[in-house]
């Protein structure tokens, strides 16, 4: 590599960067226009609310994915690439805000995530809600990252998989709570973060199991929602095999319903491991397909 390219590839990169945190900013801007009943400085700052800064971390980590299937997708030069960065980035912005509505109308719905998040400062559903947006990042990495014919079908069929996505997460969380011997809702909103943390990583490895199912070149709506469907099949079997592996070799002796809800204090070091079963599980399940 030459001098003259070296040069060429750090001044893409600062542009690519640059850009990134113009939209990480106007992301901030809406956030806080569509909310603007919660003062966000307050939140993070003053009332050190771990809740609210686990949630909006994700919203940040899952506009950062969306980035970032733009600039690790084919390139078409750095004018081109500058569009497609400001286009996605914009579009997941709008998307992920969504995400947040979503959570709370359709996947934790038995509760007010606002009063549970600012008032209650319940970390458990701010590790779900801030996973959501990192669920929906990935499933919009996917469906960028490849080729399409042209952005506007690049917009079109992002947009699609992202709802899409929304309505597998939205029966995620019903497959979840039908294979727990208690109620995720119940258990979350009693403050439990252990169980906000397991439910919070069996969103992300579906997600992930959709990201790999639509990722690369668009060729067609037929054969990407197959492998896409076939990808939730395969997240749907994941979730109670990982829940018995858990329960059975990465807690030996212990029972995981026990850690997680039949003892004083909620193990959240029990959750974590739940979490890392099914988000492990995913990765492996991508690594062998």
């Amino acid at each position: 590599m030459t001098s003259f390219e070296f040069s060429y590839m750090v001044y893409d990169a600062i542009a690519y960067i640059v850009l990134a945190f113009i939209i990480f900013f106007i992301g901030k801007i809406v956030y806080q226009f569509l909310h603007r009943d919660i003062d966000v400085k307050e939140e993070l700052v003053k009332k050190d609310n771990l809740a609210f800064s686990l949630s909006h971390v994700g919203y940040f980590v899952g506009l950062l994915l969306a980035i970032g299937s733009a600039i690790v997708g084919p390139t078409n030069g750095l004018i081109s690439d500058i569009i497609d960065i400001s286009v996605y980035g914009l579009l997941a912005v709008v998307l992920l805000n969504i995400s947040v509505f979503v959570t709370d109308k359709f996947i934790l719905r038995r509760f007010s995530m606002k009063k549970e998040i600012c008032e209650d400062q319940n970390a458990g559903a701010g590790i779900v809600e801030g996973a959501v947006s990192v669920a929906s990042g990935l499933i919009i990495f996917g469906a960028v990252s490849g080729e399409s014919n042209g952005c506007m079908e690049g917009l079109i069929s992002a947009t699609v998989f992202w709802l899409l996505g929304q309505i597998v997460l939205i029966f995620t969380a019903q497959f979840y709570n039908w294979i727990t011997p208690y109620s995720i809702h119940d258990h979350i909103e009693k403050d439990n973060v252990a169980v906000g943390v397991g439910f919070a990583g069996a969103i992300i490895a579906m997600a992930n199991l959709i990201r790999f199912g639509i990722t690369g070149d668009f060729q067609g709506w037929g054969d990407t929602l197959m492998e896409a469907g076939l990808e939730v099949a395969v997240g749907v079997l994941l979730l109670p095999v990982m829940r018995f592996f858990t329960d059975k070799i990465l807690l030996p002796g212990e029972k995981l319903v026990d850690e997680l809800i039949n003892q004083e204090k909620p193990n959240v070091g029990a959750g974590i491991i739940e979490a890392f079963a099914y988000i492990g599980g995913s990765v492996l399940i991508t690594w062998c397909l």
